[in-house]
């Protein structure tokens, strides 16, 4: 089954406005709430917890609405219309996350209902966009080249995002928030529609009942393939995500406030670099390789290169160079991964044709979803309570109320900078050990578990998908 170009390219750079919007949120909204608020350690304690609640819902909602999907019967398609619907919504949630700003309690009660409202509204269009993927194609070989051309794309909109933000926030926080809201507000409508005009949706036999919750709890639980992936899937992004959510403090904390903003870009650029090479890569390497050998390259390099960053400053110089590079490195290592994941996710989906004479693309792939979700809000609120326990946070809050004055008119920007660095070097040492500590031994914790699971239980390599697609075929 062959896909046209148009398909192929309006469904693949639909991925960056998505995936602009989505690292706003996920990659920043810390850093918003901790910047530019005035919020006390019990404040943020308790949006914390509540940003965590929320997504574990999420997740769980993941799930409730891939089952809307499966039972969907629209003359403009099965995925198409969710995708503009949740494009739409999500980008109107995303101005009154940034635009609408009340204090204290008030603040905490509001981020609360509109954090909860952005992953609703986000997930209605996640689903449909990652549930069309598989219903595409079940060509092995142009099923992991659709996955590495969109990756690129979602490489140039997180890129967009988390290499301009930290370079702007610092001295200007308050209204660099808003009008990169506005941006990447009408970026994401706007590249949905692409997605939602420009692609042609594969017609395929669709199953006769509708599939209720226990339907689709059944569906899930007896695909052992597909359960041993998802589980595998959710700690290795916890362990990705947790890096990335604490750069900005670890830069912050370890080179100073007022000179970070350059230095947070360049290790971005270093993630945009590392993730956009791996869409390149991946394609090339499962020619030679397989996936499992693949990944365990790539594990190899992660533990060489987050030992490297535990050990800068302490054992080896704390020079930039050297972060950057281990950074590209980690990057690199765990874009790749990401993407033979992805697949081996969406592999499960003609698995479980095959067994039980079923084929459920949106439902399947929600997995992947479940997994980013559940591993975000794990991920969050280890941030969260690395940043308390650390004392990062209390320390962090000098700097939000500077940032407040700044927007106000009430103190001078370079005035406010050169009392950020001085409160940001009066830090103790062990504060910023804790801080790494987190960044490091946790997600090679989590990665190694979720390594073994593959190696473990995982059955379906490139043979056994052939096979499975052969027998469907004969069929």
């Amino acid at each position: 089954m062959t896909i046209s170009s148009k398909t192929k390219w309006s469904y693949c750079a639909g991925a960056t406005g998505r995936d602009a919007a989505y690292t706003l949120v996920s990659m920043f909204i810390l850093t918003y709430i901790q910047y530019t608020m005035n919020l006390s350690v019990t404040q943020f304690a308790v949006i914390s917890g509540v940003m965590v609640a929320c997504m574990i819902w999420d997740a769980v909602n993941d799930l409730l609405m891939s089952a809307i999907i499966e039972n969907s019967r629209f003359k403009s398609g099965k995925f198409r219309p969710f995708i503009l619907w949740g494009a739409v919504l999500n980008s109107i949630v995303i101005l009154f996350m940034f635009l609408v700003r009340p204090t204290g309690w008030a603040f905490v009660i509001y981020y609360s209902l509109i954090y909860l409202l952005w992953g609703m509204t986000y997930t209605v269009n996640d689903i449909a966009y990652w549930g069309l993927l598989p219903s595409l194609t079940s060509d092995q070989k142009e099923r992991e080249n659709l996955v590495s051309t969109m990756g690129i794309f979602v490489c140039i909109g997180q890129f967009l995002v988390a290499g301009i933000v930290p370079v702007v926030i610092a001295g200007n926080a308050v209204n660099a928030f808003r009008i990169t809201a506005l941006i990447v507000a009408f970026a994401f409508t706007m590249c949905q529609v692409l997605t939602y005009k420009g692609v042609t949706e594969t017609e395929r036999t669709e199953n006769s009942n509708e599939v209720s919750l226990k339907a689709m709890a059944k569906i899930l639980g007896r695909n052992d393939q597909l359960c041993h992936i998802g589980i595998s899937y959710i700690l290795f992004c916890l362990g990705q995500q947790l890096l990335l959510l604490l750069a900005v403090n670890f830069f912050y904390f370890e080179f100073g406030y007022s000179k970070s903003g350059d230095l947070v870009t360049i290790f971005t650029v270093m993630y945009g670099l590392g993730t956009l090479i791996a869409q390149f890569l991946f394609p090339i390497l499962t020619r030679k390789l397989s996936r499992t050998k693949i990944i365990t390259i790539c594990m190899i390099l992660l533990l060489a290169g987050y030992l490297i960053l535990l050990s800068v400053g302490y054992v080896l110089p704390k020079n930039i160079i050297l972060i950057d590079f281990t950074g590209f490195v980690i990057f690199l290592s765990q874009g790749i991964i990401n993407l033979a994941m992805i697949v081996m996710v969406n592999n499960t989906i003609e698995y479980d044709e095959l067994n039980y004479g079923e084929r459920h693309d949106s439902i399947i792939s929600a997995i992947r979803s479940f997994a980013s979700k559940l591993s975000g809000a794990l991920n969050q609120g280890c941030a969260s309570l690395i940043l308390i326990v650390s004392g990062i946070y209390a320390v962090s809050q000098n700097i939000s109320k500077l940032e407040v004055d700044i927007s106000t008119g009430t103190i001078e920007r370079d005035e406010a900078l050169k009392l950020a660095d001085r409160f940001i070097s009066e830090v103790e040492p062990g504060q910023t050990f804790i801080l790494r500590l987190g960044m490091v031994l946790i997600p090679l914790l989590v990665m190694f578990i979720s390594y073994f699971i593959i190696r473990a239980k995982y059955k379906i390599d490139e043979k056994e998908y052939e096979r499975i697609c052969t027998e469907l075929k004969n069929k």
